[in-house]
């Protein structure tokens, strides 16, 4: 195949010559008809084979053997008590892991560079993994000197802003399980390392809705993390702002966790969740 000497546009990656054509040649209509009746199963559900033939215009015969694959993957089920059938749950966890993907990393970036943009520090987002932080985006301070915690780096959560921020909105079980299954590693002087002062210091940034981390992971950096909450009034995530010492003195600290906290419930409100104040 040559190419058109008149197309210089370059090719972006993943897409293939002939991307924007979407016409039947480059559509796979075994596909295409899979997904018109998945489609409208999600809009018409509980329906019986022979009215969803009728209503789609489709042989019972060829409907049955997409329903049955669309069946092995989750996808759709069938009901034996009334005959009829139904979006599956597959379906649904699909969705929710699009819905994470738009409702957090994606909301939260314009959020996130305002709050560089108005504290002019390295703003971050990151969310609990299997009693670690992951940590899901991150924009940039156009400083020299700042903090780097690139997409996929995992922190200890009792060492770590965004850590503390979703320990302090664990209940009492789930944080004395956290608490059972691992040791407070101290990274540096500054590492709370004691079950009894994390405890104590998680209290206070309940209270505050604010979390502070002081040079506890890394000596000469100090991070500012407030929780992010979903639907359900849980701490969903946490974002923050992290910068050396020389320039997160007590003064701006104090005038940059303003702002963190109203990126936190900007975020918040972006993705549905339900704002929690802090305790009293």
């Amino acid at each position: 195949m040559t190419q058109n000497p008149e197309d210089t546009s370059p090719r972006q990656r993943g897409r293939p010559r002939g991307w924007d054509d979407k016409t039947a040649q480059n559509t796979i209509k075994s596909l295409d008809r899979a997904m018109h009746v998945f489609e409208y199963l999600s809009d018409h559900p509980g329906k019986a084979l022979t009215n969803l033939a009728k209503e789609l215009g489709e042989a019972p015969a060829t409907l049955y053997r997409v329903l049955v694959t669309l069946e092995t993957r989750g996808l759709v089920e069938f009901d034996p008590v009334d005959q009829v059938w139904h979006i599956g749950a597959r379906a649904f966890t699909i969705g929710t892991k699009y819905l994470r993907r738009t409702s957090l990393v994606e909301r939260a970036r314009p959020i996130m560079r305002r709050l560089m943009e108005d504290t002019g520090e390295t703003a971050n987002l990151g969310a609990e993994r299997e009693g670690q932080v992951l940590f899901l985006s991150q924009v940039e301070t156009h400083e020299t000197i700042r903090a780097f915690f690139p997409p996929g780096t995992l922190s200890a959560m009792h060492a770590s802003g965004i850590g503390k921020a979703l320990l302090a909105q664990m209940d009492e079980d789930r944080l004395q399980r956290y608490l059972k299954s691992r040791r407070l590693v101290g990274f540096t002087p500054h590492t709370i390392t004691d079950h009894d002062a994390l405890k104590q210091e998680l209290a206070t940034i309940r209270e505050n809705g604010l979390s502070i981390d002081r040079e506890e992971r890394n000596e000469g950096m100090v991070c500012i993390a407030a929780p992010v909450f979903d639907a359900n009034g849980e701490a969903a995530a946490g974002i923050s702002v992290s910068g050396p010492t020389h320039r997160m003195k007590p003064d701006v600290v104090e005038r940059l966790s303003t702002h963190v906290v109203d990126a936190a419930q900007a975020l918040t409100v972006a993705v549905g969740g339900r704002l929690t104040p802090p305790q009293s």
